[in-house]
């Protein structure tokens, strides 16, 4: 692969919290993208990164719109550009777990089924994090949030929003972290270049809302990867590819990074690694056909 390009279209200054993979994920975006790009940001962290009435920090041109309405305002922009010819810009959603697996997921199901030709990303911080650190679906089992307080830890498992857009049979899926930038970015370039729908789930470490050192985010997402917690892969046209072997580390040293684990029993632990093991016997079946 070519090596990053070193232009910049995420502007400095944003408001961003220190850390904030939110924030490298969308500066890495924009350099596969490039400036011919139109961003539709529901109410997420990113409406406040963006900056305040009259700031623009992405560098490209931002509508902000309602919770659930980023795929709907999506799928109206590229529309309209097509209307007027205007084949070469690329519109992408860019939301949080909240606004995707939860509020926004009806909008979402909609412009998948109609295989909208758009870019929709989850930057997923796995909770409501501009609005208090509350669970979404998107939340880890264990995982401590303002609304799931220890010992009320939440028992359910993350919803599996890759598999549930794959069922809509849409030509390309992936998921990406910033801890893997050239991969992150090749991914980018193949959702730009690929007509029809496109999703990308990024995982994306947040201090706040984790608990976490802001000097660790990189390191948490890259653990999330080799502990098997996040599975880096492609769904083309209905195949699984595998992006990444995970190392399998031991899922300890990855919830040891953030407080929002520190209430964890072993037994716990052992269940979380249990939900690894089985996700990864299903994924591997579908890597394997």
């Amino acid at each position: 692969m070519k090596k990053i390009n070193k232009d910049e279209i995420l502007q400095p200054n944003h408001l961003a919290c220190p850390g904030c993979a939110a924030a490298l994920s969308m500066r890495l975006a924009l350099k596969a993208l490039g400036k011919k790009t139109v961003i539709v940001i529901p109410a997420c962290c990113w409406t406040i990164i963006n900056g305040p009435l009259g700031q623009n920090y992405a560098g490209v041109p931002v509508f902000h719109t309602a919770f659930e309405t980023t795929a709907a305002v999506a799928s109206g922009i590229k529309a309209s550009f097509m209307m007027q010819n205007k084949d070469d810009i690329t519109v992408m959603g860019w939301a949080g777990d909240g606004g995707t697996f939860d509020i926004g997921l009806q909008a979402l199901s909609g412009a998948a089924e109609r295989n909208e030709d758009m870019i929709y990303v989850c930057y997923d911080n796995e909770a409501y994090m501009n609005t208090g650190i509350q669970r979404s679906s998107a939340t880890p089992y264990g995982a401590a949030t303002t609304t799931t307080p220890p010992p009320i830890i939440k028992d359910r498992p993350k919803k599996d929003l890759m598999e549930l857009v794959a069922a809509h049979n849409v030509p390309y899926i992936a998921s990406a972290t910033v801890a893997y930038p050239k991969d992150f970015i090749k991914k980018f370039e193949k959702a730009k270049n690929t007509r029809g729908f496109k999703l990308i789930h990024i995982f994306s470490p947040c201090p706040p809302g984790h608990k976490s050192l802001e000097s660790k985010s990189i390191e948490i997402a890259k653990l999330a990867v080799e502990t098997g917690v996040f599975p880096l892969y492609e769904i083309e046209n209905g195949v699984h590819k595998l992006s990444r072997k995970p190392k399998f580390t031991d899922v300890k040293e990855y919830l040891s990074l953030q407080g929002r684990f520190k209430h964890l029993t072993e037994q716990e632990i052992e269940h979380i690694r249990d939900n690894i093991s089985k996700k990864w016997e299903k994924l591997n079946k579908k890597f394997d056909t």
